[in-house]
């Protein structure tokens, strides 16, 4: 198949045209909608929607006024503009470290330029980076990229991704962890991530050995804290400017959890609980040490032992049911041990991330996850297991974007994109409520909140409520949005244009609600290889990333 790449601007130059012509990897086909420039539009107004929603949890409806964040760009009228990126695709470098179809990926960010995208996201897999050995790092493919990006006047944000990739919603290929950390892991399992019944997972080093040389004589903080400085010293160039945002990785998927709902091998399925992820052996120890401070000796044996199983519900467990021993006085002892060390990890990584990049002008963030099923319930189990202490009791958002405000690091969101009304009934879902909750406690920390979609939406349902979210009424809308993912159906037909829309709505700060009827009719633009059609039309052929 074909890519039929259709736009307003002509934004490809002849000797770009002739260098793809020789592309020959072709495999579908895409039109965007006619554009119009507005690189440099300025938006008059600010349409600011508010949208209410039933939630169970008790936290203040009130809203604060604060000062917008400062990422959030205003025009001269007042009126807001949230800038828009787009994820780039798992693979975006392969295995060999080599960039992934580089003729490809530039006709497609040259759409997204036409399309008034602020810049793209990158995973800087670890597993690529120092595959060959400890401190032996790769970072070419990543140079060639960004390079790409700064030719096309784009922005890029890049995430230090300490995890593997597969076994998880989306992954779409797999990058393990570098050869020699699972080398290590196979003379001593307990460095990842353990249940009860003793399963291991190798997704993410376990923060319980943080401080412990079990990476071959480094411990992981340290190995974390290398990888970002040779980054830095690599991209000392570009940071501040093309390099606009280095997103740390603390946790599984780049975020700040415990790996409690794995999808690999049917271990978890939605809208199960999940399972605590605290039995290696550095937990245990940390959990009995912590017990035998406050004169609870036997409460440090292990986590709830009736906590159920990761496909379970709530209700079926003794632990986390309505009258649950979730609040009792061990459950109490026990959460704010398990959701405390989570809280220290991610501090502690931060803190050197700080220290790395403080005179590099770049913003950090941090991402944290939506786990919006079972909200509704009292115990909210699923966020319990992933280390989010969040109970009708519990605030467990607040302590989180608190410890960010410290460090000066924006709080990143999943689940923008989600109604209550799209969720299951039996799962008690509320990812408004959810939503709603973060930007109050992010509001309240006075840092800035960035947004993402958690699954792949190409509807204009999905743009619609994440626009909502964005313009809020009270000055606590987003500072930045990145959309998941770039791949071949995001340029196709209704999708692109939904794109196109949102994008502008973004910019505008939501004034526009529709793209008008003369910017869904195309224009010929030319990438990659050309040829006359029966209406003597010339089309587009490049490779959907």
């Amino acid at each position: 198949m074909t890519l039929t790449l259709r736009s307003s601007i002509s934004f490809i130059i002849q000797k770009e045209t002739r260098f793809l012509k020789t592309y020959d990897d072709v495999s579908t086909t895409l039109t965007f909608a006619k554009m119009k420039p507005y690189f440099h539009l300025k938006a008059k107004s600010s349409l600011q929607v508010a949208h209410t929603f039933k939630s169970e949890v008790n936290i203040n409806e009130k809203y604060e006024k604060v000062h917008a964040p400062s990422i959030v760009h205003s025009n001269h009228d007042g009126s807001k503009r949230v800038p828009v990126f787009v994820m780039l695709p798992l693979d975006t470098v392969t295995m060999g470290g080599n960039l992934n179809k580089p003729r490809a990926m530039n006709a497609s960010l040259m759409a997204l330029k036409s399309a008034g995208v602020e810049g793209v996201m990158v995973d800087v897999w670890w597993g690529l980076v120092e595959k060959d050995g400890p401190l032996k790092y790769n970072w070419e493919a990543y140079a060639e990229l960004v390079q790409m990006v700064q030719k096309l006047g784009l922005k890029i944000q890049v995430v230090m991704s300490f995890h593997q990739c597969g076994g998880n919603v989306g992954d779409s290929c797999s990058v393990p962890l570098p050869p020699w950390v699972m080398e290590e892991i196979s003379k001593n399992p307990d460095i990842v991530y353990t249940d009860r019944s003793g399963r291991r997972n190798p997704e993410y080093i376990s923060l319980g050995c943080d401080s412990v040389p079990v990476l071959k004589g480094r411990t992981p903080l340290q190995v974390y804290a290398d990888y970002m400085r040779s980054f830095r010293d690599r991209f000392s160039d570009y940071l501040g400017s093309v390099i606009s945002e280095v997103q740390v990785g603390m946790g599984p998927c780049g975020e700040l959890r415990y790996p409690s709902y794995p999808e690999s091998n049917g271990t978890w399925k939605f809208p199960g609980i999940g399972e605590f992820q605290c039995y290696d052996k550095y937990m245990k120890a940390s959990l009995a040490a912590a017990a035998e401070a406050i004169g609870k000796k036997e409460w440090g044996k292990g986590g709830p032992h009736d906590s159920g199983q990761y496909k379970q519900f709530p209700e079926d467990t003794g632990f986390f049911r309505k009258d649950g021993t979730w609040n009792s006085e061990y459950g109490q002892f026990f959460l704010g041990w398990y959701s405390g060390k989570l809280l220290e990890h991610g501090e502690k990584i931060l803190v050197s991330a700080k220290e790395i990049f403080q005179t590099s002008g770049v913003k950090l963030s941090g991402k944290i996850a939506g786990i919006h099923w079972h909200y509704r319930s009292r115990s909210h189990a699923a966020e319990l297991t992933a280390g989010y202490y969040n109970t009708r009791h519990t605030d467990g958002y607040l302590p989180i974007a608190k410890m960010f405000a410290n460090h000066d690091v924006v709080f990143n969101f999943t689940c923008m994109e989600m109604k209550d009304r799209e969720q299951p009934d039996h799962a008690d879902c509320s990812p408004e409520g959810l939503v709603h909750q973060v930007k109050t406690a992010t509001r309240k920390a006075r840092i800035e909140l960035a947004g993402e979609n958690a699954l792949e939406r190409y509807d204009a349902g999905g743009y619609a409520q994440v626009l909502s979210t964005s313009m809020s009424d009270s000055s606590s809308g987003l500072a930045a949005f990145t959309y998941l993912r770039m791949n071949k159906k995001l340029f196709e037909g209704d999708n692109w244009r939904h794109l196109v829309n949102f994008v502008r709505n973004m910019s505008e700060g939501g004034r526009r609600q529709r793209l008008p009827d003369s910017d869904s009719r195309g224009s010929d633009i030319y990438v990659g290889h050309i040829k006359k059609t029966k209406e003597h039309k010339q089309e587009v052929k490049a490779v959907a990333v």
